[in-house]
């Protein structure tokens, strides 16, 4: 079994005009979430082999966040630029998700939405409805013992939680 989570950035700033889209850092509830979010993860029992992340500094500052929590070195987590991408057409992010190598069981990547709401919507078939929260995170069980076949397998939804959930 492979298991992938989806892990939209947490909340970013507007406040500097004119800065670049890929260079807009989090905020300060994004640089609280984050943390929070990778402490419920570890709860959980998360232990990833592998983190990926866009290359906008909001993904990579959450995924860095995530994984200080998860006791994964930030020096590992790679930077994939076809996750920095707005679009509802998943099949480039499939493509790279079926080449990840077989041995990383446990997989998080860290981008954008509406992209990751698709990816997400694509594995579990719509179950989301509207755009997932900052922060979020899917989990998915996918029932292979290799990414090659992931988007042929049978997939369990095994977690969603965002930092606002009630009960988290």
């Amino acid at each position: 079994m492979k298991t992938l989570y989806i892990v939209r950035h947490a909340k970013s700033s507007w406040k500097e005009a004119g800065l670049e889209d890929i260079d807009r850092p989090l905020n300060e509830r994004g640089k609280r979430d984050a943390p929070e979010m990778g402490k419920y993860l570890k709860q959980q029992g998360v232990k990833p082999d592998a983190l990926y992340s866009s290359p906008a500094k909001r993904a990579r500052k959450t995924a860095q966040l995530i994984a200080a929590e998860l006791g994964f070195d930030k020096e590992k987590i790679s930077i994939q630029p076809l996750l920095y991408t707005f679009n509802t057409n998943v099949e480039a992010i499939l493509n790279f998700i079926e080449q990840l190598p077989d041995e990383q069981q446990t997989v998080m990547l860290f981008g954008h939405n509406p992209t990751f709401t698709e990816l997400a919507n694509h594995f579990t078939h719509q179950h989301f409805t509207a755009e997932n929260p900052t922060c979020s995170v899917v989990g998915l069980q996918l029932q292979t013992n290799n990414w090659k076949n992931c988007t042929r397998a049978k997939v369990n939804l095994h977690l969603f939680a965002y930092p606002k959930m009630p009960g988290k």
